[in-house]
């Protein structure tokens, strides 16, 4: 798939190395790849094997990503032997690694280990409450493989990710099944969509707030733009009342007409000037 116009335009596909990691994108310009093909490109570490996930975008010179690597290949018969070698050296590395972290007492919690594709170095990633030396571990992982032994902490959102899990709304955990990057999420967010300000409610598995509330609170800010805050008096069928909570997906607003009556009304019944009114005092 080529459309290059003169060198103004490459072709680029979005690659994930992981089946549940972030998704970068590579100049794939002049060589010919689908959606679920998996490919070699060139990294800052070396070459590296991914699957392409969002097909063959085209972009303008202007549009490209900052510092966009190239796409090598599409992978070979051989590049995936590879590849199956490098995930079982990667399990027998994991477990080796807990054994040797267990016999050493070390306070840190391995979450993961990568091979490069070109084996010239496993990265084994983990979780810890404090600082940690792991100097004598790295001499043990050395001694063992023979390549560059590199240990990364990170933090707790990605062991979730890594890790999977289920969220308190029954369903995969959103950073483990589409979530590309990890958003900012504050609890400003949560106030804003009427959730309970209790740890419990609004934490995740990896125990910060959940990543829902971030991609989520756009929906929630648009459609509370057409909804009278608590606290403003509106005109309704019924008479005249004030706000005292508001249904924000189904645009519904509960009304206190007085003497302890309230009534659960849309949005959309009440006047336009009624809803920018402010709450009154």
């Amino acid at each position: 798939m080529e459309h290059n116009n003169q060198g103004t335009l490459k072709n680029i596909a979005g690659i994930r190395f992981k089946d549940k990691g972030k998704v970068y994108s590579f100049d794939a310009t002049g060589v010919v790849l689908k959606e679920g093909d998996m490919a070699i490109v060139d990294t800052e570490s070396g070459s590296a094997m991914g699957v392409v996930v969002n097909g063959i975008r085209v972009l303008p010179h202007d549009k490209l990503p900052h510092n966009l690597r190239k796409v090598v290949r599409r992978a070979t018969d051989e590049d995936l032997k590879v590849h199956e070698e490098n995930l079982k050296t990667e399990e027998e590395a994991l477990e080796f690694c807990m054994e040797r972290v267990r016999e050493r007492n070390l306070s840190m919690r391995l979450v993961d280990v990568e091979a490069l594709f070109d084996k010239n170095k496993l990265v084994f990633y983990f979780t810890a409450e404090n600082r940690v030396d792991f100097r004598e571990l790295v001499k043990d992982l050395v001694q063992k493989y023979k390549i560059k032994i590199e240990l990364r902490q990170i933090w707790v959102r990605s062991e979730a990710r890594i890790c999977g899990g289920m969220g308190m709304c029954g369903r995969e955990l959103c950073c483990s099944s589409f979530l590309n990057n990890f958003a900012p999420v504050s609890i400003k967010m949560a106030k804003e969509q009427n959730m309970l300000l209790n740890p419990e409610k609004i934490s995740g598995l990896c125990g910060r707030l959940m990543c829902c509330l971030a991609f989520e609170h756009e929906n929630y800010a648009r459609a509370k733009k057409n909804m009278p805050k608590c606290g403003r008096s509106v005109i309704t069928p019924e008479g005249k009342g004030k706000v005292v909570r508001q249904n924000i997906l189904e645009e519904m607003v509960v009304v206190d007409l007085g003497d302890g009556k309230e009534v659960e009304i849309s949005v959309h019944e009440l006047p336009r000037k009624d809803r920018d009114r402010k709450p009154a005092t």
